[in-house]
C-alpha cells in the first residue's frame, strides 16, 4: 500500500472509529440509566401501596441526555479542556531563543506536511514531553513542555514536532481527544452513580422489616440479577475506558513515527529525541492519566511500558520506546540518513 493510500485509510478509519465511539458511549450511558430504571422498578414492584414505586424511566432519560451533552461538549471543547488541565499557556510572542526556535520548527513542519500551522502551547513541566489535540487540522493545537525545549537539539525538536503533526494529519487527535473527554466523563459518572446508590441505601434502608419484606422470598431474583449487572458495569466501566484509550494510542504511535520521519527526512533525529525522553527520570506531572494517550511518550511509564504482548498492548498507553527507536534507526539506515547523536555519545 502506498503512503498516500495508507494515510487516507488511517484517516477514514479514525473518522469511522470516532463515530462508533460516540455511538458506543451514548449506548453505554443509556444502558446504565435504563438498566438502573429496570432494576429499581423490579425492586419496588412489590412494595406496599404507600411506598415508592419506580415507574417513569427518569434515570435512563437523564443519563442518555447527559451522554449526548458530553459528546457534544467533548467535540466542541475537549481540546481546550485538555490544554487547561495541563496549565498550558499559548505561545503568541516568543520571549526566549528556545521559544523562537519552536515557532520556526512548527512553521517548517506545517509546510512539510501541507497542514495549517497549529496553535502552539507551552506546558509548565520540567519533564520532556509533547502532545497534539484538536478536532482537525484547522482547530489543532500542539503543546510541548518546558523541559522538552531545554532538552532537545533543533533536529530532535523537529522530529518530535513532525511526529505530532503526523497525528494531526492522520486525524488521530480527533479520536484521542474524544477519548480523553469520555474517559474522564465515565470516571465521574461511575463515581456519581456510586454515591447516589449509597445515598439511596442510607435513605431507604431503615424501615423494610415489616410489610416491605413480606412475600415469598423477600425480593425479586430478576431485580437482583439486573442490579448486580448494573453495579458491575459501574465498577468496570472506568477500567475498560482507560484500556480502550491506551490501546487506541499504542497502535498509532508507530505510524506517527514513520510519517513524522517522512516530513523531516531524518528518522534518526526522532530516534535520538526518544532516547532522551526515555532517559528522563521524573514523570510529566502536569499531564493527567486521562490524557496520557495523547503524549509522544507515556507521562508516567509503568512496568508494562517497555514490554510487548497482549497485556502490554491492553494496559500500557504507548509501545516500547526501544522498539520505536529500533524501527526509526532501521528507516534511517535504509535511507542512508546521517546518524543523529545519541544520548550515550553526548554524555
Amino acid at each position: 500500500m502506498s503512503a498516500d493510500a495508507n494515510l487516507f485509510a488511517q484517516q477514514e478509519a479514525n473518522r469511522r472509529r470516532s463515530i462508533w465511539l460516540v455511538i458506543g458511549f451514548i449506548a453505554f450511558f443509556a444502558w446504565v440509566g435504563f438498566g438502573g430504571d429496570v432494576a429499581f422498578a423490579l425492586l419496588t414492584a412489590d412494595a406496599p401501596a404507600g411506598a415508592y414505586h419506580h415507574v417513569f424511566p427518569v434515570i435512563g432519560l437523564f443519563t442518555t441526555l447527559v451522554a449526548g451533552g458530553i459528546c457534544w461538549y467533548s467535540w466542541r471543547n475537549g481540546p481546550r479542556q485538555v490544554l487547561w488541565s495541563t496549565g498550558a499557556r499559548e505561545l503568541i510572542e516568543p520571549a526566549t531563543p528556545e521559544e523562537r526556535q519552536l515557532v520556526n520548527v512548527v512553521e517548517e513542519m506545517a509546510i512539510a506536511s501541507g497542514l495549517p500551522r497549529p496553535r502552539v502551547w507551552i506546558v509548565p513541566d520540567d519533564d520532556p514531553n509533547a502532545f497534539a489535540t484538536g478536532r482537525d487540522a484547522e482547530t489543532a493545537s500542539l503543546a510541548v513542555t518546558e523541559g522538552l525545549l531545554r532538552t532537545l537539539s533543533r533536529d530532535e525538536l523537529q522530529g518530535v514536532v513532525a511526529h505530532e503533526m503526523a497525528h494531526i494529519q492522520n486525524l488521530d487527535v480527533r479520536l484521542m481527544t474524544l477519548l480523553a473527554g469520555m474517559v474522564g466523563a465515565i470516571a465521574l459518572m461511575s463515581d456519581g452513580m456510586g454515591r447516589m446508590i449509597r445515598g439511596t441505601r442510607y435513605a431507604g434502608g431503615g424501615g423494610r422489616s415489616g410489610e416491605g419484606s413480606r412475600g415469598k422470598g423477600g425480593g425479586n431474583p430478576l431485580a437482583l440479577v439486573v442490579l448486580v449487572l448494573w453495579l458491575l458495569t459501574l465498577v468496570v466501566a472506568p477500567i475498560v475506558s482507560r484500556i480502550l484509550a491506551m490501546a487506541v494510542s499504542r497502535k498509532r504511535e508507530y505510524l506517527a513515527d514513520a510519517t513524522g520521519a517522512q516530513f523531516t527526512r531524518n528518522p534518526l533525529a526522532l530516534a535520538s529525541a526518544l532516547e532522551k525522553l526515555e532517559a528522563a527520570a521524573s514523570p510529566t506531572r502536569a499531564i493527567t492519566r486521562g490524557a496520557a494517550h495523547l503524549c509522544i511518550v507515556d507521562p508516567a511509564p509503568g512496568l508494562l511500558s517497555g514490554r510487548e504482548g497482549f497485556f502490554a498492548d491492553a494496559l500500557a498507553s504507548h509501545p516500547p520506546i526501544r522498539q520505536r527507536i529500533s524501527r526509526l534507526q532501521g528507516m534511517g539506515y535504509l535511507a542512508g540518513s546521517p546518524a543523529a547523536p545519541s544520548v550515550a555519545s553526548q554524555s
